[in-house]
């Protein structure tokens, strides 16, 4: 794809004449984006609304994202890849869980913003699911959880036998539903009780039968 670069007449009457082009264009623009979803939602995401909150013009954005779709999923996969998460290694699958999922459960947790984002005007649009945005989100990173798990494994906390993808993925599943239930920080103690009452006693080694 070629460089994307603003064009002074396009850029007529617009209020800042500095003039960007290539990566740093691309990336303003996904910020911009970005703030324009989770500001105002999907319905007034169009390249319209983005181009304005971006201070660049249509024309600048539709030579590199040919529907508002293109520049969601493009939007979605930027932010996921600024927002790669610091992996814990305390030394325990316990409090590396609970590091994680803390660092997850902040106010501005980039996912629930995501997916509030979508739910207003879900229905009433044809786009990409919650489902398929989550992939493109973490496309551009490894999986954080799937890295404490394996090395949960490796110290022998985890038996490998009882691990499935959808049991991996089983703490920020409840994690999310939690939080988007209330569109709030998940409480402490419900945290605890994901990693404590339900993940740890589904994957910790049983012993041995007599």
């Amino acid at each position: 794809m070629g460089e994307i670069q603003e064009n002074s007449d396009e850029q007529a009457g617009a209020t800042v004449q500095t003039r960007r082009r290539g990566a740093e264009l691309e990336r303003a623009i996904l910020d911009a984006a970005w703030e324009q979803l989770t500001a105002e939602g999907y319905e007034h995401f169009t390249i319209d609304t983005v181009a304005a909150r971006a201070r660049t013009s249509k024309p600048v954005l539709y030579r590199r994202w040919k529907t508002r779709e293109d520049l969601l999923r493009d939007t979605v996969r930027h932010r996921g890849a600024a927002d790669t998460p610091v992996v814990p290694d305390t030394g325990t699958l316990r409090s590396d869980l609970l590091a994680l999922l803390g660092q997850a459960n902040n106010a501005r947790n980039p996912m629930a913003a995501l997916v509030s984002s979508m739910l207003g005007s879900y229905y009433n649009q044809t786009g990409p699911t919650p489902s398929e945005l989550r992939e493109t989100f973490l496309s551009q990173r490894g999986s954080a959880v799937r890295q404490v798990v394996d090395r949960a494994v490796e110290r022998g906390e985890i038996d490998p036998a009882r691990l499935t993808p959808r049991i991996v993925d089983l703490p920020f599943d409840l994690f999310r539903n939690e939080a988007m239930m209330t569109l709030k920080p998940v409480p402490d103690h419900v945290l605890r009780q994901i990693v404590d009452d339900i993940f740890i006693p589904l994957v910790t080694p049983q012993p041995p039968t007599h």
